[in-house]
């Protein structure tokens, strides 16, 4: 369902309807006119509509008023944001009119329309869907927002690679959208109520309804409070199907939650003097480089986990073929590639370069070593024994000799299910950008002494409080309020400040919550793909029960979980399990990639299988709406990559990047080369 998940990911992150709190030294909105003609804004700027709703426009979009329509178009020309507030009294009217002040040729099939919980000021919220075929690259959707008996309507259509690169814009502002006079929820000024043991059962309850309502077979859960741990324990199973519960000491694959722990051994090496955090990275790793010399030597070592390069995700680079990669391979794949836009403009999130950070760091501190084994190395000594992490490892074989979950996946039909732990093994050779496996007790270690500003229980510094606190510095925006320094984000929402991190791989989702000016944190690892949509609404129901905040987290858990389920049946509805054998047989037998690989077709029990080498999956077919067919992988853990036939090739893409398969023909040499040649 991997197509499904980042298609809804992607738009619901552009259509997302999260709280926040405007920041009270916010310039007050300038008053709309009735019309105005294109203007190109010098930098992000609140507006108000002909209403009298707000929002901010982001930097560098241009911004016209026609009356009760808003629209922004992207600098990139292809993409655009409308804000209509149409004479209509239904939402589906709402929506028709925005469309057609917007967008009039606009005639795509609607595909799911789903309610959501009023928020931020709307008393009603319904979100569209529509069909687009993967060849149209495109994102659209609509989101009608009710106050009293006047709708306000937000409309997007653009290309995904630029709402890819310009998600953070986009989130500003839909984010900062709201109705004439709404002032938001803040709990600035108010002391967090001690997570005593009824507090703490609040938030076990609401972990436990989450669970039953997302299909997550098991939860390990750490919270600590005025540097006292109040919960460390599991909920749930380690496996589906199996007796053995999750507890305290459980491990599960931390993921993305493994580079604040890197950023970590960087602030120490910083104390230490092997570099700063303004030191060139070639003037400590003169190999590295990226996409050409004058991009590699703007890199400073504070840039390989700031997000702020422009550097894109490209994941499937390392995600399809890692058979044979070493992180010397990682950091030669580096040099093939070019951030999409400036450094520290836009957040654009890179693995690989989260990588390099690790490595770089291990071979400053252990020179002459191999760089996986000096990484290793380096957590080991300086981040793993002293903060007590004694079941933190990068070792697969070790965790799963010992009390681990396993992970979960849901099958085509949305039925949870233990998934492959193949794509997982991909990550070892990045490992520093998520490969860590630790319980939630260990990793409450690493929260508990960022609450303590770098110090350990034992009142040691394990590293300095200006170098611990350097990597929460802003260095790209993210939306209205949140930020990423360092391996960290920081979020103000309701006016008080939020440090955290998630991590997501296959079968596991996890998040680390902290309060800094409260003395609160808290672990969340989950066994299941649906564990990020419990995370993200774990940290509001943690507000609530700190500071008596509106009830709102269990309604917008159940929403989102119910529009997921709905997308899921949605999509079911134009998949032919198995692939419709007409549409296989048309199929070649062995297809190459450059970058990714090869891909082997072969039948299986009545089922059309891609076996991609390192991982394998039975396919779907589905027939989109400009008439290509498509074949989407169904296996739990390795579902939704989706192959679209373009003539005799196989394309399949990311957001930002194409990917073209061609028939075989003849045998490649078995040390063929791994360059990266990637169609953009």
């Amino acid at each position: 369902m991997k197509r499904l998940l980042c298609s809804f990911v992607l738009v619901s992150a552009v259509l997302a309807d999260l709280p926040s709190a405007q920041s009270p030294q916010a310039p007050a909105p300038a008053a709309a006119s009735s019309n105005q003609a294109a203007q190109t804004l010098a930098s992000d700027t609140p507006r108000t509509t002909a209403a009298g709703a707000t929002f901010t426009a982001p930097r560098e979009w241009s911004i016209s008023v026609n009356g009760s329509t808003v629209v922004l178009v992207a600098p990139d020309g292809d993409s655009r944001i409308g804000i209509v507030e149409p004479a209509a009294t239904e939402p589906d009217a709402a929506v028709a009119a925005a469309w057609q002040a917007v967008r009039p040729e606009m005639k795509r099939p609607l595909m799911l329309t789903t309610p959501s919980p009023g928020r931020n000021g709307w008393d009603e919220q319904r979100n569209y869907a529509y069909e687009v075929s993967p060849n149209e690259r495109r994102v659209v959707g609509a989101v009608a927002l009710r106050r009293g008996t006047a709708w306000t309507v937000y409309v997007v259509d653009g290309a995904q690679a630029t709402f890819e690169q310009r998600g953070a814009q986009a989130a500003l502002v839909r984010q900062s959208l709201r109705p004439k006079g709404y002032a938001d929820e803040s709990f600035a000024g108010r002391k967090a109520h001690p997570l005593d043991p009824t507090r703490v059962k609040q938030l076990t309850d609401f972990v436990e309804a989450a669970m039953k309502e997302l299909s997550i077979p098991g939860v390990g859960l750490a919270l600590i409070d005025n540097n006292q741990v109040v919960f460390a324990g599991g909920l749930g199973v380690r496996e589906l199907g199996k007796p053995d519960k999750v507890d305290a000491d459980t491990t599960f694959m931390i993921a993305s939650n493994t580079k604040p722990l890197t950023t970590l051994l960087m602030a120490r090496l910083v104390d230490e003097g092997k570099f700063d955090w303004d030191t060139p990275v070639t003037k400590i790793h003169p190999s590295f480089k990226l996409g050409d010399a004058g991009t590699t030597q703007q890199v400073l070592v504070k840039h390989l986990l700031c997000a702020c390069t422009g550097l894109p995700r490209q994941d499937y680079d390392w995600l399809f073929e890692f058979k044979g990669a070493t992180p010397a391979s990682v950091m030669r794949t580096l040099g093939g590639m070019q951030p999409t836009t400036k450094f520290g403009e836009l957040y654009q999130y890179s693995n690989l370069m989260a990588a390099a950070a690790g490595y770089i760091a291990g071979g400053a501190l252990f020179p002459g070593k191999e760089l996986g084994a000096a990484y290793d190395e380096a957590m080991r000594m300086r981040i793993f024994e002293p903060l007590g992490m004694k079941s933190a490892t990068f070792d697969i074989a070790r965790a799963e000799r010992g009390n681990h979950a396993r992970p979960h996946g849901f099958d085509v039909d949305g039925k949870v299910a233990v998934a492959r732990m193949d794509l997982n093994y991909s990550i070892g050779p990045a490992r520093p950008a998520g490969a860590a496996w630790t319980s939630a007790r260990d990793l409450l270690r690493y929260v508990q002494m960022e609450l303590a500003r770098g110090k350990l229980p034992d009142g040691r510094q394990l590293v300095s409080e200006k170098n611990l606190l350097a990597r929460r510095v802003k260095q790209v925006a993210i939306g209205e309020t949140a930020s990423y320094g360092m391996g960290l984000f920081a979020d103000t929402k309701w006016n008080v400040t939020v440090l955290r991190h998630g991590g997501s791989m296959i079968g596991y989702k996890s998040d680390m919550v902290m309060l800094p000016e409260h003395g609160v944190g808290a672990v969340v690892l989950t066994n299941a793909d649906t564990g990020s949509i419990l995370a993200g609404n774990f940290r509001r129901r943690l507000l609530e029960v700190l500071f008596d905040g509106r009830p709102e987290a269990l309604d917008s858990l159940l929403s989102t979980a119910r529009d997921w389920k709905a997308n899921v049946a949605k999509e079911r509805e134009r998949l032919v399990v198995p692939a419709d054998p007409t549409a296989a047989a048309t199929l070649a037998t062995r297809y190459d990639n450059p970058a990714l690989g090869g891909l082997t077709v072969t039948a299986s029990n009545g089922s059309t299988v891609f076996d991609l080498g390192e991982w394998k999956s039975a396919v779907a077919s589905r027939k989109n709406d400009d008439g290509t067919v498509s074949f989407r992988t169904i296996d739990p853990g390795v579902s939704g990559f989706e192959f679209v036939v373009s003539g005799n090739t196989l394309v399949v893409r990311d957001s930002q990047h194409e990917y073209v398969f061609k028939p075989q023909t003849s045998t490649p040499s078995a040390n063929r080369s791994r360059a990266r040649s990637v169609q953009q």
